[in-house]
């Protein structure tokens, strides 16, 4: 069996960007607002506030390499790719 894995981002009660992956964006999401399972960036403080963006990956080597990339990239450039995927009818 498969797992299709996903690239998100959240967004931060601060207003920042959290990109991450999984196969399950609303039990990752859940244990973000929990405050579960890793991502010490939503434990200083910062909350997390919705879901802007996902993208598929197929795999979690695929999925692992978009995150590095969208990580690097500049936050304009983060706020470009969510604009876009609004605007793509689902």
């Amino acid at each position: 069996m498969t797992q299709d894995w996903v690239v998100y981002m959240i967004e931060a009660s601060d207003g920042s960007l959290y990109t991450g992956i999984t196969t399950d964006i609303t039990r990752r999401f859940r244990a973000h607002l929990a405050g579960k399972s890793g991502a010490r960036y939503f434990h200083r403080g910062r909350q997390p506030v919705r879901v802007v963006y996902t993208e598929g990956a197929g795999n979690r080597s695929a999925a692992s390499k978009r995150e590095a990339a969208i990580k690097k990239l500049p936050r304009s450039e983060k706020l470009q790719l969510i604009s876009a995927a609004q605007m793509t009818p689902s």
